[in-house]
């Protein structure tokens, strides 16, 4: 089943570029530079920043529905990128190079399926979990430090 991996919105993460460091530790959420260039996974652009590009690392909500699945945790954005939305079946180089944790999610967001793979098996795997209609979306998370990585829909 075909699939299309985007990342998550910009808009709400745009004026806390312009916070001082302060204001940022107020909110949990830290400026950081890229010192090498993989290690630091944008969650908007859906590629690493390369060294010296400006992040913020912040809390983010990527599971809000009320059931017991609600799940957040720490993201890297880059500042002024644009949210990306991958052809069909495209897997970004940032995610086929790493250890992934999958999480199939119904329309009413519950949990019905869920696979660690290598990342060069990510396209694999999404095809075999979107093979069932029961499977609204699913999430991705880089399975060693457990981060949220991207969300793959139906195309």
């Amino acid at each position: 089943m075909p699939f299309r991996l985007s990342g998550i919105d910009p808009a709400p993460f745009a004026a806390l570029f312009a916070l001082d460091d302060d204001a940022l530790a107020q909110r949990g959420v830290q400026r950081c530079r890229a010192d090498r260039d993989s290690g630091f996974p944008c969650r908007i652009s859906l590629e690493d920043a390369r060294v010296g590009e400006e992040l913020l690392l912040l809390p983010y909500e990527h599971q809000p529905a009320h059931t017991p699945y609600r799940a957040s945790g720490p993201v890297f954005i880059r500042r002024g990128v644009q949210r990306s939305e991958l052809p069909q079946e495209v897997v970004p180089p940032y995610v086929a190079r790493r250890l992934m944790s999958l999480r199939a999610y119904s329309d009413r967001h519950w949990m019905v399926d869920a696979e660690v793979c290598e990342g060069g098996d990510v396209a694999r795997e999404l095809a075999r979990m979107f093979g069932d209609a029961t499977v609204a979306y699913v999430h991705l998370h880089n399975a060693r430090r457990g981060c949220f990585s991207c969300v793959a829909h139906r195309a």
